[in-house]
């Protein structure tokens, strides 16, 4: 399971500069819009410093930590809807991702123009987006109502269904209001909503680039967004993006750690981001270890032993017998897999045990 997130926002925000410290690959950063033609893309780890731990016990071969993949998707201007800049290369890569990290502005720079060349807004400039984005929702509802509407009216129960969503949204959508405002009851209704595929439905977290000296305890800016996004029940983390890429520049560990404790920072923005992503999305992560690798595998919360065990292969979820648990903060305890088990600490767990964050598996199956 992999999980892909689209990074979005005004040209000049940071958004290139913030996709250079996340990934390897380097898109270009430069001062004027669309930079990014074509959406870059990087896969990047997942920071887990309980691999580390365990691989300090287990020795193994490798460590395998998840990933995330991540998208420069190019500069969104007023009227992208219409197909303005690049406006229908834009909302078709959004439309792949799972969830958006929208880049908003939250520094003053007179070298760096906002687009029109007015001054620092970052609420105007997350409203144009929001704007851009419910307008291109709307026509991909109202390209299916009435047809809906007719079928429905002939006594179709799924097309029932189907308009009760449309309206639903449509309600929300001509206020100004985002998709991922609405929800819905039933399963039907929901798989028709998810089936939409609606840009606004996606879950955003939003990313205010600050000046190095606001990293800490950002600033005016970041907090008119902080008030939005506890309004709208959204996720906000503040960054300073180019503060990043400096830290992304520097060879060690120790170097990068010394740098961040000169910010008053215990960990880098890079690496909140990508735990951010993942909790957006209600992922969190289980892990096998033994001698060949200390391997993280991504799952949804709440899943339940069987459904894990079909993330490393379907075969383990086919024929699960049962699945072994040992706490992370017992493995770290007690030091090895076999003191675990004498100090009697291993769990066997039945098809309906909830898989928790951090459970090293170990699934028994036959086919």
């Amino acid at each position: 399971m992999s999980l892909k997130c689209g990074i979005v926002g005004l040209p000049n925000v940071g958004k290139s500069t913030l996709f250079n410290c996340l990934s390897s690959a380097k898109a270009q950063a430069a001062n004027f819009p669309f930079c990014t033609i074509e959406p870059n893309v990087g896969v990047i780890t997942v920071p887990d410093e309980r691999l580390t731990r365990l691989a300090e016990i287990v020795h193994p071969g490798r460590i395998v930590p998840a990933t995330c993949e991540i998208v420069d998707i190019a500069g969104l201007v007023k009227g992208a809807s219409k197909g303005e800049g690049l406006g229908n290369k834009f909302l078709g890569n959004i439309r792949e991702t799972d969830a958006i990290i929208h880049v908003l502005r939250c520094f003053d720079d007179d070298n760096i123009v906002r687009e029109g060349g007015a001054s620092v807004n970052p609420v105007e400039d997350k409203e144009i987006i929001d704007t851009e984005l419910q307008l291109k929702d709307l026509e991909t509802i109202d390209s299916q109502l009435a047809k809906q509407q007719k079928t429905a009216a002939a006594g179709n129960k799924d097309a029932k269904v189907a308009v009760s969503v449309l309206e639903a949204y449509r309600e929300v959508l001509i206020q100004g209001k985002n998709a991922r405002t609405v929800e819905f009851d039933s399963k039907d209704e929901q798989k028709f909503a998810h089936d939409l595929f609606l840009l606004t439905a996606k879950p955003v977290l939003y990313v205010c680039n600050v000046d190095e000296s606001s990293a800490k305890e950002g600033n005016e800016y970041s907090r008119k967004i902080e008030e939005i996004a506890k309004a709208e029940n959204a996720e906000m983390l503040i960054i300073a993006a180019k503060t990043e890429e400096d830290i992304a520049s520097l060879e060690t560990y120790e170097d990068k750690q010394m740098f961040l404790e000169e910010l008053g920072l215990e960990e880098s923005g890079v690496n909140r981001l990508i735990k951010k992503a993942y909790s957006l999305l209600n992922l969190e992560t289980f892990i096998t270890a033994g001698e060949m690798e200390v391997k993280a595998w991504t799952y949804h919360k709440g899943w339940k032993a069987p459904q894990c065990a079909g993330v490393i292969h379907t075969d383990f979820e086919k024929g699960f017998i049962r699945a072994e648990v040992i706490k992370y903060n017992d493995y770290i305890q007690y030091g090895s897999e076999a003191a675990v088990r004498e100090a009697g600490k291993m769990g066997i767990e039945g098809k309906e045990y909830v898989v928790q964050d951090g459970d090293i598996m170990h699934f028994r199956f036959n086919v």
